[in-house]
This record gives structure tokens, C-alpha cells and sequence, in this order.
């Protein structure tokens, strides 16, 4: 983490500057499509972002783990060692955990209801136990704490231009679509897991189940039946996209080029399933690096405009944004587009922020 991005926040204290710095070195690593966007975030609002996402992915390792030295028992007791530090932190407003630390640093400077971070807990601790979703409703429930709240958390570092509570749904909604869009990616990985994250009502109806899957996953053949059903997923992924998306116009002008940016981003996710064939038993799909240079250009000169925009007038008292119909705004695979930039956008994009 640079040293602007701490000094930006307000974090002068050198451990916990140097909490900051492992949650972002994790962010790095693991969040690649997220690390990036988190890049047009004003400065001061990144070790945030790094501390939220450090914390959800050290409980996610935690309970995704396929080493074999790792029994559930013991990933049991590491998510409930981890929950009791996260507790005391909150409680404590400090942690000896470094990434608890920031945790729960910034939960105070932001103000966020601790209440999010006990149901993301509560859908850590189902994955030790829960292998199966019946219905599209119960996984629903599942991420009401896997992926919604991380939305929430998000919230009021964002920013936004009406009352929290009325981004909400929309910020939660959006937490739910990145959710989905990794499920349909990784459904390879998960069923090595022993997971099957897809409802089983949406696989039954294409005439698939757990063993179908199987059978593809190990011996590499195709079934229409499975096509179908993912595409049938993608579908229902593009939805949630399209309800989440009015939301976008609710967030603070300068945190809007960071959050669009993630939606375009992972609605290419789709975009490469779709064109890899929905081959997601097979191989991981990614999205190019043309592709994704070519997005954080535009996001960078998005934020510029915001940035310039801001400085040029100030909300009239008492504004709220209009929030665009449905209709109005344009599907995943619409905003995303299919724009060619060349190796120089990575660097043009980094000058820009």
C-alpha cells in the first residue's frame, strides 16, 4: 500500500499502517478483477476497500481450503477462532490480528453496522456443512451473508448522494450478481470442493444433477443438458446485474467509476463463459487483458471527469440523484462492449489515478 493511500485515510499509527499494507498485499493476490477497480477509488477511501475484502478472503481461505493436511474439524475451529476475533475487535476497536486490526478500524471511521459482519460469518461457518442448494430462494439466504452484506459494508465507504438506506437494496443486489457470476465460473472448482452452488431446481429442469456434473468435471465430456442449465444460470446472473444497476447513479460522483468498472468487469466473466462455450467444468474462464485494460481506461477517464466535475460546483442542498427506470439501463454485456486497446492502457490507466 503507498504511503499517499495511508496518509490520505488518516492511518498514522505504524501498526496500523502496517495492518493496512497485509490486507491490501492480500487484495492483490487474490482480487484481481476487484484490486483493480479498487485503483479508481479516491485515495483515501483504498485501505478501506483492502480491509474489508482482507478480512472476507482470509475466512473464505479458510473454508475453500483442498489441503488434505486441513480436515473440516480443524477449518471448523480456525473460522470459529476467527469469529471470536472478530467479535473482540469490533467490540475492542483493535485486534493483536493485523488483518482484524484494519477490520475493525475501519468499521469505526466508517460506521458500519457490525451486525454485516456477523451474517458473512454465519454463511462461512454453513459452507463446513452445507454442500447443496435445493432452491434458487435458499441460495438466496446463503448470500444474503456470503455476498449481500459485503455490499453493505461497502456502502458507506463508497458514499452516496441519498440516504444509505436507500442504496442499499441496490448495493446488496449488485454484492449478490459478482457472487453469482463466481459461482458460474468456478463450478469446477467448487464441485472439487464437494459444492454444488447452482439451485438444483434450475439443473433439474435441464434434466442435470450433482452426478452429470461429475461425470463431465472427470472425464471431460460435454452434455447439451449441462450447456443449457449454465446458460440458463447466466441468464438469471444478467438479471440480478440489471436490477443492481440503478443503483450506480445513487453513489458518491467520484466512487462511481470504481463501482462500474467491478460491474463491467465481471459482467465480461459472463461475456467469456458464453463465448468459452460454457466449458466452466472444464477450464476457468477469464476475461482477456486487452479487455480489461480497456475498461480501466475508460474507467480512469471517468474519474478524472468526476473529479474535475467536483471541483467545478457543489450539490445543491437537498439534491437527489434520479434513478434511471430499468429500461433505461443498458445489460452487462451491453455496457461492456468489445473495445481492443493495446499494452499501453495498463499505463495510461495507472497515470490517470
Amino acid at each position: 500500500m503507498t504511503g499517499r493511500e495511508l496518509d490520505a485515510a488518516g492511518i498514522t499509527d505504524p501498526v496500523l499502517r502496517e495492518a493496512y499494507i497485509q490486507c491490501r498485499q492480500l487484495n492483490a493476490q487474490h482480487g484481481r478483477t476487484y484490486f483493480l477497480a479498487t485503483r479508481l477509488l479516491p485515495v483515501g477511501r483504498r485501505p478501506a476497500v483492502h480491509a474489508l475484502y482482507g478480512f472476507a478472503r482470509w475466512a473464505d481461505d479458510i473454508v475453500d481450503s483442498l489441503d488434505p493436511a486441513v480436515p473440516p474439524h480443524r477449518r471448523a475451529t480456525e473460522l470459529a477462532r476467527l469469529h471470536h476475533r472478530m467479535e473482540q475487535g469490533l467490540k475492542d476497536g483493535d485486534s493483536p490480528e493485523p488483518v482484524v486490526r484494519a477490520l475493525a478500524d475501519t468499521a469505526r471511521r466508517y460506521d458500519i453496522d457490525h451486525r454485516h459482519f456477523s451474517d458473512f460469518m454465519a454463511s462461512m461457518r454453513s459452507d463446513l456443512d452445507v454442500t447443496d442448494y435445493p432452491t434458487f430462494d435458499d441460495l438466496r439466504a446463503y448470500m444474503h451473508g456470503s455476498a449481500a452484506v459485503i455490499g453493505l459494508q461497502m456502502l458507506p465507504v463508497l458514499g452516496t448522494v441519498v440516504p444509505r438506506e436507500e442504496a442499499a437494496p441496490y448495493a446488496a443486489a449488485l454484492g449478490v450478481a459478482f457472487q453469482l457470476t463466481n459461482f458460474l465460473r468456478d463450478v469446477g472448482e467448487d464441485l472439487d470442493r464437494g459444492r454444488v452452488y447452482l439451485p438444483a431446481d434450475l439443473l433439474r429442469a435441464h434434466g442435470v444433477d450433482r452426478d452429470l456434473l461429475s461425470w463431465s468435471r472427470a472425464t471431460g465430456g460435454r452434455d447439451p443438458r449441462i450447456t443449457e442449465a449454465l446458460r440458463a444460470a447466466e441468464d438469471l446472473t444478467r438479471g440480478v446485474y440489471r436490477d443492481a444497476a440503478p443503483g450506480l447513479t445513487l453513489l458518491d460522483p467520484v466512487a462511481r467509476p470504481c463501482i462500474r468498472t467491478a460491474f463491467v468487469l465481471y459482467g465480461g466473466i459472463l461475456d467469456a463463459i458464453a463465448d468459452d462455450g460454457h466449458a466452466v467444468l472444464h477450464r476457468r474462464s477469464v476475461v482477456p487483458r486487452r479487455r480489461r485494460a480497456a475498461v480501466a481506461v475508460d474507467g480512469a477517464a471517468r474519474l478524472v471527469t468526476a473529479r474535475i466535475s467536483a471541483r467545478r460546483r457543489r450539490r445543491p442542498e437537498g439534491h437527489v440523484a434520479r434513478v434511471p427506470p430499468p429500461s433505461a439501463v443498458p445489460p452487462v454485456s451491453t455496457v461492456q462492449g468489445r473495445a481492443s486497446t493495446g499494452s499501453g492502457a495498463d499505463s495510461l490507466h495507472q497515470e490517470a489515478i
